[in-house]
Parts: C-alpha cells; sequence; structure tokens
C-alpha cells in the first residue's frame, strides 16, 4: 500500500460511505475533505479510523469529528486528540447530541487544558487508592465520587473529576489524600454533630445576621480544631498537609485570635467549642483567612438533610440486625417461648480506651456472649460516632415485645423515584470494544429480592434426588481434608510416647534431651468463597429455569457439609438502564427456608447483559475473607439484551470484565448448555475455564460434580 497522502477525491469518497445519512441532507459535508488533505498518510488513515466508529454511535457525531480533526491534529498528538474525541463521545452518551458536538466544537479549548494533563491527576485514576485509603482510617464506612463542589454529607466524600494545583502530578496526587483526610475528619470529628447537647449546625448559623460570613468563620475556626486532631491521630498525614499548604502559602491568623487557637487545638474537644468560638469572634473579625488548599465547603442544609435520612435507615438496619442475631441465637440454644413471654434480652456495650476512644463492641443476648455479626459492627461503629453512644431506643423493643419488623434497606426500586444515581442504583461502567474504551457510568444495576415461593419445589428435588445427595454428600466429605497429626512439637494435644522414649534414651547417653515431645492436631480447613451467578433470562424459560433451580438445590445440599462460604444471585434486566441482581442467598445468610423459597421463586425474566452483572458481583467478592475466590456462571447463551447488547460488542465487553475479575484475584468459571459455546466461550472465558453440558436435563447431575472437581 502507497505512504502517500489521500487526495481531496478519495477523501471525500471514504468519508462518504460513513457520512452517507449527513451527505442525504446536505451535500456539502464534504468539505472536511479538503482540511483532511493537508494531513500525512497515518493522520488521514487515524481520522478515518475514528470516523468509521464513532459513526456507529451517531453520524451526526461522525461528522463533527471529521470536521475538526485537521485543526485537532494541528493543536495535539494523536493520543490527546483520541482522548478529546472519547471525551465528547462520553458528553454525548450522558447528555445528549448537543453537549457532545459542543465538545468536539470547543476543540481549542480542550487543547489548552490538555497541557495541563501531564501534571494533572485524575479522580479517576486514583479512586481505587483513596477508597482504599479511607477505608483503612478509622470511623464510619464512606464512599467517594465527583462532585463540582468538595464537601463530604456523611455518607460520601465529593471531590473534584481532576486536580492540577500543583505542577507535579505526585503534589497533585496528594492534595487528592489531604482532601480525603480532611474531609473524613468532619466526619469522625463530629462537625456536623446533631447530638442532644449540641445544637445542629443550621441553628447555629442563624443565629447570626451575616449568614454567609458566619458560614465561613465557623469553617475557618473548625479548621483549626479538626487539624489538631488529625496531627494527634495521624502526625505524618498532617506534615505533609501542612507542606502542601506551605507551597501554597500560609494561611495567616489575625493576632487576637491566638488565645482562641490555643483553646481550639486543646484535646479533646467537640463541635461545641468551636461554636464558643464563633460566637466570641463574629463581631470582631473583620477580616477572615483563606481557605486551606484541601478545605472544600461545608453545605450545611444538604448535609444535615441526608444526616436525618442516614439516621433513620441506620436505625432500621440496626434493629432488624438485632432481630436476627437474636433469633440465630434463640434457634442455636434450641429456646422455643410461649407466645406473648418476653424475648430473649438482648444488649450491645461500646468498649472503650482510657481516653474514651473506641476500640469495638460486646454483644450479650440472655447474658450469654455472642460473636457480633459484622453488618452490626459496621452499623453500631456508624451509630456511635453520631452519638458518642448507642441511644436507648435502637435497643429497645417496640409493639409486641419485639423489634420494629421491616427491612430497613433502600429499596432498590426506589432508585427509579428520580435520576438514575439516586439510592438503590449502582452505576458501572461498559467496555466499547469499538472505541478501545470505556462508556463511564453506563450502566444503572440495582439489587433485588427473589419473590419466595412455596418450597414444594424443592422439596420436591429433594425426594426425586434423594439416592444422588447421598452419594454427593459422601464426596463432598472426602473434600473436607482429613485432620493431620503432627508429631514431635514442642507444644501440643497430648504426649509423643516415641518421642518421650527417644528423649529419655538421649538422657541416659549423656546427651540433652529433646523437647519435642508432643504430639497436635492440625486440622484443615478450607479458604474459599464463591458466588454462583445465574442466567434468569427469558430464554431460560421451561426446562433450562427448572434444571438451574434443581442444580442449585443440589449444590447448596452438597455444601452445607463442606462449609465453603457461597452466594447466590440471578441476574437479567432489559437495557443499560435497568440491569437486575436478583438475591437469592447471600454470603451472611443461612442455607434455611427464606433461602429455598427464593430459589423456588426464581423464574425468568428478560435479557443476558453479563458484564455489568460480573462487575458487581467482583465489586461483593472483594470485600470477602478468602484465600480462593470463585466466580461461576450458570448460563444458556451468550451475552444479549434489547438495546443492541450482542454480539461483538457484549462478549467483548463481558470479556473484559472477567479480565478485571482475574486482576482482583478472582477465577471466574461458565458452565452452559448452549451448543454454541465454543465459538465465543474460549474468546470470553479462556479454553479450560467453561464447560459444555449437552443436555438439558444433566445440568443437575454435573453442576455440583463441576464443583467438586473446580475446588479439590
Amino acid at each position: 500500500m502507497s505512504n502517500a497522502a489521500l487526495t481531496v477525491q478519495e477523501l471525500e469518497e471514504h468519508l462518504g460511505q460513513y457520512l452517507e445519512p449527513v451527505l442525504s441532507s446536505c451535500r456539502t459535508a464534504l468539505e472536511p475533505a479538503q482540511a483532511l488533505a493537508d494531513l500525512t498518510r497515518s493522520q488521514q488513515e487515524f481520522v478515518l479510523h475514528w470516523v468509521s466508529v464513532v459513526v456507529k454511535t451517531n453520524s451526526e457525531m461522525g461528522y463533527q469529528f471529521a470536521a475538526y480533526a485537521a485543526k485537532a491534529l494541528k493543536l495535539m498528538d494523536s493520543a490527546n486528540v483520541e482522548a478529546w474525541l472519547i471525551h465528547a463521545m462520553d458528553t454525548y452518551d450522558k447528555r445528549g447530541l448537543y453537549p457532545g458536538c459542543a465538545e468536539i466544537q470547543g476543540v481549542e479549548q480542550y487543547a489548552e487544558l490538555s497541557q495541563e494533563e501531564s501534571t494533572s491527576v485524575a479522580f479517576e485514576e486514583v479512586a481505587g487508592v483513596l477508597q482504599n485509603f479511607l477505608r483503612g482510617l478509622s470511623g464510619r464506612n464512606l464512599a467517594i465520587t465527583t462532585a463540582d463542589t468538595i464537601y463530604t454529607d456523611t455518607e460520601m466524600v465529593y471531590l473534584p473529576e481532576k486536580i492540577s494545583v500543583f505542577n507535579d502530578r505526585e503534589q497533585n496526587f496528594k492534595l487528592f489524600k489531604a482532601t480525603v483526610t480532611y474531609l473524613w475528619a468532619q466526619n469522625k470529628y463530629g462537625t456536623f454533630a446533631l447530638r442532644q447537647n449540641i445544637p445542629a449546625l443550621s441553628t447555629v448559623i442563624s443565629e447570626f445576621d451575616d449568614t454567609k460570613k458566619a458560614r465561613r468563620l465557623f469553617h475557618a475556626l473548625e479548621t483549626i480544631r479538626l487539624n489538631a486532631c488529625i496531627a494527634n491521630e495521624l502526625d505524618v498525614m498532617y506534615e505533609e498537609m501542612m507542606k502542601l499548604q506551605s507551597r501554597l502559602g500560609e494561611v495567616e491568623y489575625p493576632t487576637e485570635w491566638q488565645v482562641h487557637i490555643d483553646e481550639l487545638c486543646t484535646l479533646p474537644n467537640d463541635v461545641s467549642k468551636t461554636h464558643e468560638m464563633l460566637r466570641s469572634l463574629f463581631g470582631t473579625a473583620s477580616r477572615l483567612p483563606k481557605h486551606y488548599c484541601y478545605q472544600g465547603e461545608i453545605l450545611v442544609e444538604e448535609t444535615e438533610s441526608r444526616i436525618k435520612d442516614r439516621r433513620l435507615q441506620e436505625k432500621l438496619q440496626f434493629q432488624n440486625a438485632l432481630v436476627e442475631a437474636r433469633e440465630k441465637q434463640g434457634a442455636k440454644r434450641n429456646i422455643e417461648r410461649p407466645s406473648g413471654q418476653k424475648p430473649l434480652d438482648l444488649e450491645l456495650r461500646p468498649q472503650l480506651t482510657a481516653a474514651g476512644d473506641l476500640t469495638g463492641f460486646e454483644l450479650s443476648i440472655d447474658n450469654q456472649p455472642v460473636i457480633i455479626p459484622p453488618e452490626i459492627k459496621t452499623l453500631a461503629r456508624s451509630i456511635f460516632q453520631d452519638f458518642g453512644d448507642i441511644p436507648d431506643d435502637y435497643l429497645s423493643p417496640v409493639g409486641n415485645g419485639g423489634y420494629q419488623k421491616g427491612d430497613g434497606k433502600r429499596r432498590a426500586q426506589d432508585g427509579w423515584m428520580g435520576t438514575y444515581h439516586e439510592e438503590g442504583a449502582y452505576l458501572y461502567k461498559e467496555w466499547d470494544c469499538r472505541r478501545q474504551h470505556y462508556r463511564k457510568d453506563w450502566c444503572v444495576l440495582r439489587e433485588l429480592d427473589v419473590h419466595p415461593q412455596d418450597p414444594e419445589f424443592v422439596d420436591h428435588t429433594l425426594a426425586r434426588y434423594s439416592h444422588l445427595i447421598r452419594d454427593m454428600r459422601k464426596s463432598f466429605e472426602a473434600l473436607r481434608g482429613n485432620d493431620k497429626l503432627l508429631r514431635k512439637q514442642t507444644q501440643g494435644n497430648d504426649v509423643d510416647i516415641d518421642a518421650v522414649v527417644e528423649a529419655f534414651a538421649d538422657d541416659l547417653a549423656g546427651l540433652e534431651m529433646s523437647d519435642r515431645l508432643f504430639v497436635k492436631l492440625n486440622k484443615l480447613e478450607r479458604d474459599l468463597s464463591v458466588v454462583f451467578m445465574v442466567d434468569m433470562s427469558g430464554s431460560t424459560k421451561g426446562w433450562i429455569n427448572e434444571s438451574e433451580r434443581e442444580a442449585l438445590v443440589l449444590l447448596c445440599e452438597s455444601l452445607e457439609v463442606l462449609g465453603d462460604r457461597y452466594a447466590i444471585y440471578g441476574f437479567s434486566g432489559m437495557t443499560r438502564k435497568r440491569c437486575e441482581l436478583y438475591r437469592v442467598k447471600t454470603f451472611e445468610e443461612a442455607y434455611d427456608d427464606k433461602v429455598k423459597q427464593r430459589i423456588s421463586g426464581m423464574t425468568p425474566q428478560d435479557y443476558t447483559r453479563m458484564g455489568v452483572t460480573i462487575r458487581h458481583l467482583t465489586w461483593l467478592l472483594r470485600s470477602v475473607d478468602a484465600r480462593t475466590k470463585l466466580l461461576i456462571t450458570l448460563s444458556d447463551g451468550k451475552p444479549d439484551d434489547y438495546d443492541g447488547y450482542r454480539g461483538e460488542y457484549g462478549i467483548e465487553d463481558t470479556r473484559q470484565a472477567l479480565i478485571e475479575a482475574k486482576n482482583e484475584g478472582i477465577h471466574p468459571f461458565c458452565i452452559t448448555i448452549d451448543s454454541e459455546a465454543r465459538d465465543y466461550l474460549p474468546r470470553m472465558y479462556g479454553a479450560v475455564n467453561y464447560v459444555l453440558i449437552d443436555e438439558i436435563r444433566k445440568l443437575p447431575l454435573k453442576v455440583s460434580d463441576i464443583y467438586r472437581k473446580l475446588t479439590a
């Protein structure tokens, strides 16, 4: 092929085949060919390739790119031009055609901003690191996301999409960490405390005529207090924060503030001290110090509204979690109490250091200590952070001797009541193989509960496969491993007679006796967690759905013998805006009548969008503490959805999601009954990470055997 640049006529021919929808309404649409003719051949090929990609999404966007590509290539290198185009396409995906075209037409502004990119740090680059850093800090679990304003509402930490304050990437990353630390401190040390002895911040601010000045003064004083708290707990991080601020200029306080600063820095203290200082200084503070670079803003009304909603949700969740813990303890001790009799007494006590810092909790039921479930620990820690204790009404029964019954959770379907990013919805990216880039926040997933049905189906399955279940349990028992007796140990469960005889003989011979005189039983335990991802698309209707449910029953019966931690989720949906994940059994739940009723209630739904489901289950598995993690898919066909999620696009997105799972240390495997699986599963899962079952009726018989071989 010649390396000579294409002529205007040749460019018109190439563009014509891509831009025919535009040409049909405007014959002057080929004017971009004139500008492209001055480019090199490699640049022309670059433009034509991306035109062919973009027109598959929207022909007008393709035309706009062709029209501005020559100018873009004069202002930026090809890598930045590609980034500019992907940014425009992301805008089109989220906001529509007109904003997307405006991004393309604003190429000069983008080029100016791109010059900062070499030193700026984008939120997307460091989000994982920042989230892990935030998890490592004490206190309430907080999530992070981006927003136009930097602040926290006590549930989320809102950060900018990128930071380019310094001409140094490392310093900009440190500023991200400093901002996260400061906003964490607002939560940890009670900036928005709404306790009985501390009035709401909105109430304090309303005491002043100039509320804007009062907010700014409060923020300045509260930052002094929070800096002292950070210095006390995270001294190294505090030093980094001060270095960042020093590079931008020290924050200077009026000399008359010094007494108040000393008082605010005297620990321990709380936000009531800041309220007191605000009242003292408001009348005399004519000049306020500038903000620290990591300080962000305080949105009082929005935050207090969120706190009230969160507290209500946490109270209901906490009470219901205690109900479940009490019921499990009663069942474990085989306690049955007559109707109307007082239920088991429950007590949760915080454990504090001498300085009053929280170290943990103790839970007792009928004066018997109980291991605290993780969800109760998380909720109790958040409640304690709000109140400094666990309020009595959070522990007090209501109604006829029991806690208020209700789910206490944000329902997934509530996410439809407003914008897609509201509570109950998870946003996930999706891989576009044509663009070779992700579509950001493209899929909306919600977790739903399977509607339980009469467990008659499970009972029928157990009766039908009773002989097989007995054999499976025996084979699974063999997987548990035998306990190994270790001899000649320094300590152990019993005396090692052989070792004692040898030691006595050594002593008679004048040698030093060995201290390895014991035997110890070494228990071999499996450290494995697995999620079963079950296809509930419409194509499973009939025998396939029945066989899937039978397979799950046999699996659960077998896994109860092993003791492996496992969860079961079904998946389906319709279009990227309605991806649904159905909870059948979570890791925390036992295989009980409720789970059996959900298995009976698993019914075919809509389509098979796999990538978003894999990403969500990867996120769930990431938080599970296990040496080996498996993600096993039961499916009857390839990825497919109503909005074009099929063919190469769906296969490549699923493959990319599986690669992401492997990078997280998760091992994916697929069990399918699709006769055409060999055409696409090797591409998605790899040649040895799937198995094809040629007959639907064999599915229940094969799944448990496959699992046994996978985990042996």
